[in-house]
């Protein structure tokens, strides 16, 4: 059996898979913001991403979860652009401010077979979601030249069911990071529509494709679900529903990352309920909720 899942999709699956994305580009419904532009004649919507995929960086990286980053690690790919308007964004020269460069899906597909020749453990695509049709596209070039270490789809969560539809059987691992365990909340500070409400059918999805996350006996993640949440101050984030929905409906056995690491950026200064790191305290409380809700898998 071939180790990652779009090998053993096939060429023919994949090429499918892409065709069928990029038609959703002429009345776009990629993400879970259904602007209903056409990508295709220039038009932009919410993440101001177009027919071609913009990079902003890509390499391997040592700071993600130990399970991806291994000896060699994580071989990132940082699109740029964003489906969310995060106040807060740590990384909003990217997100927002359409740092990088605009690519072919040829060039695309050459920065991954790079990544593998470097002996990175996996391709790690960020902020995908505006750009699955893309990225669909390049795994179809560079699988015929041989890609074959196993695909991360690292997201803001705010994912469309249909695309994910796509990705089943392509998507070894799936990261998505869930930023707020309640709608009107995650609204105030990403702009996004229901977005906890989007989130947890997008989790019952990735998790039934790929079940919880596997580590084989060289310690590296191969297949499954890796959740991601970073603390806010004040519990603004609502750790204890995100924790809650986690155990419950999903898994206790969910890999969980509850991450410390919230600074004031962006536009966070602008609320005063957001306008500091969290304290230890709060850090505590986190994973004690983790804890209470049996979770068995608390990453930090």
């Amino acid at each position: 059996m071939e180790k990652s899942a779009y090998r053993r999709l096939g060429l023919k699956g994949l090429l499918k898979r892409a065709e069928q994305a990029f038609a959703m580009l002429r009345d776009c419904t990629v993400c879970a913001q259904a602007c209903r532009v056409n990508r295709l004649r220039g038009e932009l919507g919410i993440c101001r991403a177009g027919r071609y995929p913009v990079v902003s960086s890509y390499g391997p990286h040592f700071g993600e979860e130990a399970p991806l980053v291994g000896k060699k690690g994580s071989g990132t790919i940082f699109f740029t652009h964003c489906n969310l308007r995060c106040e807060f964004c740590q990384n909003c020269d990217i997100s927002q401010e359409g740092k990088g460069e605009e690519i072919s899906a040829a060039e695309l597909a050459n920065l991954m077979l790079h990544l593998q020749g470097m002996g990175c453990h996996n391709i790690n695509l960020v902020s995908p979601s505006h750009y699955v049709p893309q990225i669909l596209e390049a795994l179809v070039l560079a699988t015929l030249r041989g890609l074959k270490i196993p695909v991360v789809y690292n997201t803001g969560g705010y994912d469309s069911l249909k695309t994910l539809a796509l990705l089943d059987g392509v998507v070894d691992i799936y990261m998505p990071d869930i930023k707020f365990g309640d709608d009107d909340t995650a609204r105030k500070y990403t702009g996004a529509a229901g977005y906890f409400t989007v989130v947890k059918d997008v989790i019952k999805e990735m998790h039934r494709q790929v079940g919880d996350l596997i580590i084989d006996d060289t310690g590296l993640a191969v297949q499954g679900l890796l959740v991601r949440h970073l603390i806010l101050p004040n519990n603004l984030a609502g750790t204890d529903k995100v924790l809650e929905f986690l155990a419950r409906e999903i898994s206790p056995d969910t890999f969980i990352n509850l991450m410390d690491q919230y600074y004031p950026a962006f536009k966070a200064s602008k609320y005063e309920e957001l306008n500091r790191r969290i304290t230890p305290g709060e850090f505590r409380e986190a994973l004690n909720l983790a804890k209470n809700a049996r979770l068995t898998r608390i990453y930090t």
